[in-house]
């Protein structure tokens, strides 16, 4: 029954994708891909060669704006959701235990947090998008990457900071996560069905609330210890994740692109321009890429425009209040993640990760992207013959 069910999914997928065909320009790369370290669905065409953001980010980032009191916009999880029952199924008859699941767990703040009360997170959608695939959510809403400021014991018995370094030292046993996470059981039980071990991907997510708390970007812009900076908290917590899960793969986000308003709702700038003493959001997400770049992990930009068009003139349509996603903005983005573990299990080409951008007033988040065949064939042609000889089952020949 199981086998018949993913059959059935693979054969529905196949069909949308043939009739909800959509075509971007290609690259000019016939290879399948370069190495796991150094592919990169990034901010590249945003960014010169010195690191400074052009095009769209350049004309706001001429005048930045230091705001001493930032705030991270408040979000009622449970009541501001929009309804997503369908995607809740759909995900569910995923995790159908098929013969080999792919693993994956998504590490972050609440931008993978929100969704979880309706089946409608980041993470179970691009379960959804993953045949035989099944998703551990552990995002909590306000987290940081770094240990925060304010706490400066760090004695792994009396741990009890739930940032990313904290989540992952919970996961790895270092510190009690019965006791982290008395207040989060939801998250506490999806910790304790992950075995390390049997791991296949990692997302991570932070960087929003490491703004708004003001952590230091690294140890070069302050004197924090490393634990208690961006880059440095970001490095610390990959590293531990690779020690347990050595056969992992590890894909980290950059924050989101938003925009800012003061208490009383009036336009301030958005995260190329304003500052927060330190550094502007854009900033983080600069070092954000370092860390990538260091640890010689996938990175992922949700910044800098390269794979979608989040930006002032869309932002509604994205984001709920300038920072949070929408059920759109979730399901448009964790299309565009569903392409890593699509394309390292075999299931599409490696042309897909590379040339989808999403459009958000094109998008449908019903459709499988799927780049033209003759482009394919022109631009990816070792892709063209694997999909020529059926190899992947996300992207079968068309008839």
């Amino acid at each position: 029954m199981k086998n018949k069910i993913c059959k059935l999914l693979a054969t529905t997928i196949a069909f949308t994708m043939v009739l909800t065909g959509c075509s971007l320009t290609g690259n000019n790369n016939g290879s399948e891909g370069a190495s796991d370290a150094s592919i990169e669905a990034s901010a590249e065409d945003s960014l010169d060669e010195n690191g400074e953001t052009t095009d769209a980010a350049s004309e706001s980032s001429s005048e930045i704006k230091v705001v001493e009191d930032l705030f991270e916009p408040e979000i009622d999880f449970a009541s501001a959701e929009e309804s997503s029952e369908d995607l809740a199924a759909a995900a569910a008859s995923l995790e159908q235990e098929p013969e080999r699941k792919i693993n994956m767990v998504f590490f972050g703040d609440s931008q993978f947090a929100n969704g979880r009360f309706d089946g409608s997170d980041i993470g179970r959608i691009v379960a959804y998008r993953v045949p035989n695939s099944v998703s551990y959510n552990l995002g909590i809403g306000g987290t940081t990457a770094a240990l925060e400021l304010s706490t400066t014991d760090t004695d792994l018995d009396e741990w009890t900071s739930k940032c990313f370094i904290g989540m992952v030292y919970a996961l790895s046993g270092k510190i009690d996560r019965t006791r982290l996470l008395m207040d989060d059981q939801e998250t506490l039980e999806n910790m304790n069905n992950i075995d390390p071990k049997t791991v296949d991907y990692y997302f991570i997510e932070y960087g929003a609330n490491d703004f708004f708390n003001k952590i230091p970007l690294d140890k070069y812009s302050s004197d924090a210890d490393e634990i208690h900076t961006y880059y440095g908290a970001l490095c610390m917590g990959i590293e531990e994740l690779k020690r347990i899960s050595p056969n992992a793969k590890i894909i980290l986000m950059t924050p989101f692109y938003g925009i800012y308003k003061d208490s009383n709702g009036n336009f301030i700038g958005d995260s190329y321009i304003v500052s927060n003493g330190i550094g502007t959001l854009a900033d983080y997400a600069k070092k954000n890429k370092n860390v990538a770049d260091d640890e010689g992990i996938y990175d992922f930009d949700a910044m800098f425009m390269s794979k979608s068009d989040l930006y002032k003139d869309t932002v509604d349509q994205y984001l709920t209040d300038g920072t949070h996603l929408t059920l759109l903005g979730r399901q448009a983005f964790a299309r565009l993640l569903s392409h890593y573990p699509n394309w390292l299990e075999g299931y599409e080409p490696y042309a897909y990760l590379e040339t989808d951008k999403i459009v958000i007033s094109e998008f449908n988040p019903n459709d499988y992207y799927r780049y033209r065949d003759d482009m394919l064939e022109a631009y990816y042609p070792e892709n063209y013959k694997r999909m020529m000889n059926g190899e992947y089952l996300l992207a079968p020949p068309q008839e």
